[in-house]
């Protein structure tokens, strides 16, 4: 066996291997030896099979296992001259060349490393960020959105319904003046404004006095649930028996502070308001983030550094972006390429440059991350995706296994480490000036 080797450059390497028959008849032999020790064959005894009886059965499987073996061995051989360890490698290698000849096979595997990645001045690249204002109003707003979250509700001393309150009601609804199922409930409490109910029904009670039955006029949305409402017009008969409030103090006890900061050893009113802030800025700054800051950032980065890039990786994302395209184009357009191959190659290379871009972007990002110290933890992630599960009402582990089975964990990972990141930048771009 004759192995040579070719660094290209830090993210792509070459074995050359030439290997003989010779090579592959000792292969052979050695692997029917192995397989008579435990073969049972009539006539004779077993772990006395004869090799050469092996061979006659089982001549083309053993010389197929011969051959890949023969292939692995180069491919470890060709790592070992290359100095390169399998943790630095990227993907599976790939196979450019295999050619198979009476004596001899030939063959070239291509192989995907971790680039050598040098970053000096990327901070230098984040663009100007104007901080914006979170008022006193804002932040006095939201608390008693909170606050009212955790207030008891109390029966009103007012008898008229009004935007806000909770209104303890009967209710059944017709259509064409004939009640229609699940329209009908006694004794349902109802937040005027909260959108819960169909558009318009909520409105339509304003102004209702406790004691009063009105006939609320509403009309179903067409994208309703039930094809036997949707888009109908319809009557509620609504009676208000009591109006229920949240009643907010200004002076916020301790145990509510406890309540609201469940963390917090010393919970204050002002630990509450300065945490509020925050969280208001954080929720104004995330879109400047994202749609204005990162696109511009991410340009930047990829513009001035020049990296080594794994060809086959490059390769995988164009493949991924022709396979998306194609499966939206119609039938007659996929047989055309089908048949064309200049048009097939000429067609993919339009994504050539975006997948080198997204493949760099990735490396850099990595490495930008190492070098910030920027880290995200399995659990962090679990605890992200069974969130994410429960707000959009699914099953968290059916979600979890869902994620693993399709191998998104680690992209999963690595949005959560790119998101980290450039906050981290982008905070210290902005607090700097």
């Amino acid at each position: 066996m004759e192995i040579t080797t070719k660094k290209i450059d830090s993210a792509n390497a070459q074995i050359d291997a030439k290997i003989d028959t010779k090579t592959i008849s000792e292969k052979v032999e050695k692997l029917a030896r192995d397989a008579a020790k435990n073969m049972d064959i009539a006539g004779f005894r077993k772990g006395k099979v004869p090799p050469h009886i092996v061979k006659a059965r089982y001549g083309d499987k053993l010389t197929e296992d011969a051959k890949n073996d023969a292939v692995r061995e180069a491919y470890e051989k060709g790592l070992e001259e290359l100095k390169l360890e399998k943790e630095k490698l990227i993907g599976e290698p790939t196979v450019d060349k295999y050619e198979e000849n009476d004596d001899i096979i030939e063959m070239t595997i291509a192989v995907a490393t971790k680039p050598e990645i040098k970053l000096e001045g990327y901070k230098e690249l984040i663009p100007d960020i104007t901080t914006p204002e979170v008022s006193d109003d804002e932040v006095k707003e939201k608390i008693n959105t909170m606050l009212k979250s955790t207030a008891p509700l109390t029966k009103s001393d007012r008898d008229e319904l009004q935007n806000g309150d909770f209104a303890l009601i009967d209710f059944e609804g017709f259509i064409d003046d004939k009640a229609f199922e699940g329209g009908k409930a006694n004794g349902h409490l109802l937040e005027i404004g909260s959108g819960s109910f169909i558009p318009g029904f909520e409105d339509g009670m304003i102004g209702m006095k406790v004691g009063e039955t009105r006939d609320v006029k509403v009309k179903f949305p067409e994208s309703y649930g039930s094809n036997e409402l949707a888009g109908k017009d319809a009557v509620f008969k609504v009676t208000l028996h009591e109006i229920q409030e949240k009643k907010i103090s200004d002076d916020i006890s301790e145990e509510t502070l406890k309540q609201l900061m469940p963390n917090e050893e010393k919970p204050t009113k002002e630990l509450l308001e300065s945490k509020v802030k925050d969280g208001l800025l954080a929720e104004k700054l995330a879109p400047i983030y994202n749609d204005e800051i990162k696109p511009k950032y991410v340009e930047a980065l990829v513009e001035k550094f020049d990296i080594d890039l794994p060809k086959s990786i490059v390769e995988q994302e164009m493949d991924i972006a022709f396979r998306r395209v194609l499966s939206e184009m119609k039938e007659e357009e996929i047989k055309a390429f089908s048949e064309d191959k200049d048009a097939y190659e000429k067609k993919r290379e339009e994504f050539r440059k975006d997948a080198s871009d997204s493949v760099k972007i990735t490396f850099l990002v990595d490495e930008l991350a190492k070098l910030e110290k920027v880290e995200v933890n399995d659990q962090e992630v679990m605890q992200t995706l069974y969130f994410e599960a429960l707000q959009m009402g699914q099953n968290p582990q059916e979600m979890l296994k869902q994620y693993e089975s399709q191998g998104l964990l680690p992209a999963v990972k690595m949005a959560m480490v790119e998101d980290r990141l450039f906050t981290k930048l982008f905070n210290e771009k902005r607090e700097s000036k």
